[in-house]
């Protein structure tokens, strides 16, 4: 009996464990997929806080409800502005490993809410940029819907472009959103359809000019300064004409994009701006360059440390620019509704209150910590690989394209530019490759293969597909999404 009794107790033990474990995988299995619900949990609350907050501020007057819907709609723009398009201003910074994704992602939060704060203007363009004409539409109200049908179709498609791991313009999504509202709401007639070809012709001007210049630069790099003997003489020589070019560019970029929100500027001024800054920066690093390449060995790997923190600083003030520029993708429309809402009339340009550039400030950077990884990974380690010196490439080519567009009256996306430049440097490295290949191969009487040339691609190609077909879809698809979100709106009220 004692023996039945030990090996009953022993069974229930066993029995016990069993069960345990099986709990314990229940429990591991809930957390696995819990963890998937952490990000999107936080970005709902950000939104039902920033409708709390319009409640508590515009509480009383009339159309308060319409406000609080649009500031929630606002508040998810902004987030998914954050987590798609900020990507391009750190993803090569990150892909080269200057800096670690977590601190990326820090610097980005600050410099995108200094930037949509600090410079992120008094006034802003309520119709994204004179695409439609509100005084086509029938009344106030029809052009509030139709602002608030643009803001959640932008914010949709951004959503679905993150998702699918395709950086796109939100710029291109918001003027779509406007595209498809306008016409749903006033017609075809109601669209500057001059406008709109000037915009469908920056998909292709965008990323075909940033890779060219962000190639060029590459050039540069290997002929003056990797390919040669004494490659710590050459860094010493070029490295701080690239750090003036840089700075120079800088200045004008920002001066253009951001600083003319707090004061008005030319493009001559900038470049004048950009010139002085540029001669600075040029005499100010000769001695830290020299200090900083003392000892170094004579090796491509010296290099890329001297080209580290110029990039860390290249990303911070991308992302200052962006964040002056684009905080106006989410807080324009919204600025408009709640101006036409308060006063009853449509106007051409309105002040924004504090509160307004606070939530896409805020937005933008709770958007990026919370999804902004995912892309960032993409632009900076899938579409090819990248160190310093590349990925200094692109930043350097993103700030001149836009000065170069901006003095040719060109609208370009900061967006296309990025990633056209990150395309530009790997096709520029596989012709290079293939350059030296061959020129082995003819030395050695050994030609290389094609099958073998077809091996080494340096781009891949299914992301480039990808890219470009998302950037042709985005004014459409976004058009579409706010045509049939304006004619619920309509049918609703």
């Amino acid at each position: 009996m004692a023996n039945q009794d030990n090996e009953s107790r022993v069974n229930q033990w066993k029995t016990l464990d069993k069960d345990l474990k099986r709990i314990g995988r229940v429990e591991s299995a809930g957390q696995f997929v819990a963890r998937g619900m952490v990000a999107p949990g936080i970005a709902l609350a950000f939104i039902v806080l920033v409708g709390l907050v319009a409640a508590v501020l515009v509480g009383g007057q009339p159309g308060q409800l319409v406000v609080i819907a649009a500031a929630a709609i606002g508040a998810y723009m902004a987030l998914n502005i954050g987590a798609n398009d900020v990507a391009n201003n750190m993803g090569p910074a990150v892909g080269s490993r200057a800096m670690t994704l977590i601190g990326a992602l820090i610097v980005a939060a600050i410099f995108e809410s200094l930037g949509a704060l600090v410079a992120g203007g008094d006034v802003v363009k309520t119709v994204a940029k004179g695409i439609i004409d509100p005084t086509a539409l029938p009344d106030s109200g029809h052009f509030v819907w139709a602002m608030m049908a643009a803001l959640l179709a932008a914010a949709l498609w951004l959503n679905l472009a993150t998702w699918l791991g395709a950086p796109v313009s939100t710029t291109h999504s918001i003027v779509g959103g406007v595209v498809g509202a306008g016409i749903v709401a006033a017609g075809f007639g109601a669209v500057d359809w001059v406008s709109m070809a000037k915009i469908a012709a920056s998909w292709v001007i965008s990323p075909v000019m940033g890779g060219v210049i962000a190639a060029a630069f590459l050039a540069l790099i290997k002929t003056k300064v990797i390919y040669v003997d004494d490659k710590i003489a050459a860094a010493r020589r070029w490295v701080p004409i690239l750090i003036g070019i840089m700075s120079g560019a800088f200045a004008a970029y920002l001066a253009l994009k951001g600083l003319k929100h707090l004061f008005k500027i030319t493009i001559v001024e900038a470049v004048l701006i950009g010139l002085v800054v540029g001669v600075i920066g040029w005499l100010v690093t000769i001695p830290m360059i020299r200090r900083q390449s003392e000892g170094m060995e004579n090796r491509k790997k010296s290099l890329k440390t001297l080209f580290g923190l110029p990039l860390v600083v290249s990303a911070a003030l991308l992302s200052f620019a962006h964040g002056a520029n684009d905080v106006a993708n989410a807080v324009g429309p919204l600025a408009a509704i709640v101006h036409t809402v308060e006063q009853g009339d449509i106007a051409a340009q309105v002040g924004i209150p504090f509160w307004v550039m606070a939530v896409g400030a805020l937005g933008i950077s709770v958007g990026l910590l919370l999804f902004g990884p995912k892309l960032i990974r993409l632009v900076g380690n899938e579409i090819t690989k990248l160190n310093p010196m590349r990925a200094y490439c692109v930043a350097l080519s993103a700030a001149i394209t836009v000065i170069v567009a901006s003095w040719l009256g060109l609208p370009v996306s900061s967006t296309h530019i990025a990633v056209g430049g990150i395309f530009g440097v790997g096709f520029y490295r596989e012709w290079h490759a293939e350059k030296r290949a061959r020129e082995l191969g003819i030395r050695k009487g050994k030609p290389v293969p094609p099958e073998e040339r077809k091996r080494r691609l340096l781009v891949r190609r299914s992301h480039m597909m990808t890219v470009a077909t998302a950037w042709i879809v985005t004014v459409p698809a976004s058009a579409a999404l706010s045509a049939v979100v304006y004619l619920i709106l309509n049918a609703i009220t």
